[in-house]
């Protein structure tokens, strides 16, 4: 069966039909059009979630949608579920359409002008807040499960997306300071930690092509990745694309302090735990691209890099 014919099917039990594909990567998303507009189908990667954690994803989204935020709502289909199998055992789901432009793109410099470049890091740091506080205000169903970016899911010794000290595309000294990082970024984390570092659900991989703008509004989309962590990790992972741009210390103070309005942040947890993400994106790479993309070149002089601003 075509990857076309699942979208058809996973649709049908939504009473819709399928408009275009949109990408196919790790999952495979689709716009679709139903009796109430347009939306998004995907096409969960088998073997990455099980069903439990998937519909804890969706109902978390329901819920912060139904609360105010910025994100898209998962829709039920025709048996209320928001979750469907399908023929061949992959799931599918459906979420309400939210238009606006990806705040940007992996590997290249931010497109917005330079005076709106802080404004809109601001404005993120605002809304990675709302998701927190919102989510501080539910009630989680008894069922719910995600995975768990904690000091072990990072830097223990089976992390989430993999030992990343190990890469074998590292040279000798990278892989040096890769081992001093996850040495640094373990006591650091168990210190916020053992402080009452804030913990709870968080979305986990706040990349620009996640972050949707619109008449200057911002909406978070992609939950695919989202778990139990600390909250600072979301503002982690936004910094960590941001390593290159030449305003960077003033795009981290403007994210930081958009969060800080009404959450507690600081700047040199921000730092850490984008030090975290950058370390994590190593080992994310590893297993899942081939052994001659660039990109794990990339990952391990951006970690290298930041491990050498951060480790003072």
């Amino acid at each position: 069966m075509t990857l076309t014919e699942l979208a058809d099917e996973a649709v049908s039990h939504w009473n819709g039909s399928v408009t275009r594909l949109l990408r196919n990567r790790e999952n495979a998303v689709f716009e679709v059009a139903l009796p109430t507009g347009r939306a998004a189908l995907r096409l969960h990667r088998q073997g990455y979630q099980d069903d439990a954690a998937i519909r804890s994803e969706l109902w978390w989204c329901a819920a912060l949608a139904r609360e105010g935020v910025a994100v898209p709502a998962a829709l039920p289909s025709r048996s209320g579920d928001f979750l469907v199998k399908l023929f061949n055992g992959r799931n599918a789901s459906i979420i309400r359409w939210i238009e606006g432009d990806a705040f940007g793109e992996a590997g290249k410099p931010l497109p917005c002008a330079p005076e709106d470049r802080l404004t809109r890091h601001f404005a993120l740091g605002q809304l990675l807040a709302s998701v927190h506080s919102a989510t501080d205000r539910l009630t989680l169903p008894p069922d719910f499960t995600r995975p768990c970016w904690d000091t072990a899911g990072l830097v223990g010794e089976a992390p989430f997306w993999g030992r990343f000290w190990e890469h074998p595309a590292a040279e000798p000294a990278q892989a040096e300071i890769l081992r001093q990082a996850r040495k640094f970024l373990r006591d650091q984390i168990t210190d916020h930690q053992q402080q009452g570092g804030d913990f709870g659900p968080i979305h986990a991989d706040v990349l620009r092509e996640n972050v949707l703008v619109k008449a200057g509004s911002l909406s978070l989309i992609d939950f695919d990745d989202s778990g139990f962590g600390f909250r600072l990790y979301d503002l982690g992972t936004a910094l960590s694309q941001n390593l290159y741009e030449p305003d960077y210390p003033q795009i981290r103070d403007a994210l930081v302090a958009g969060y800080a309005e009404t959450r507690p942040a600081s700047f040199r947890m921000a730092e850490v735990f984008t030090l975290a993400r950058c370390c994590a994106s190593v080992g994310w790479a590893a297993p899942r691209l081939a052994p001659d993309d660039p990109i794990h070149k990339s990952h391990i002089a951006r970690a290298v890099m930041c491990a050498q601003a951060v480790l003072v």
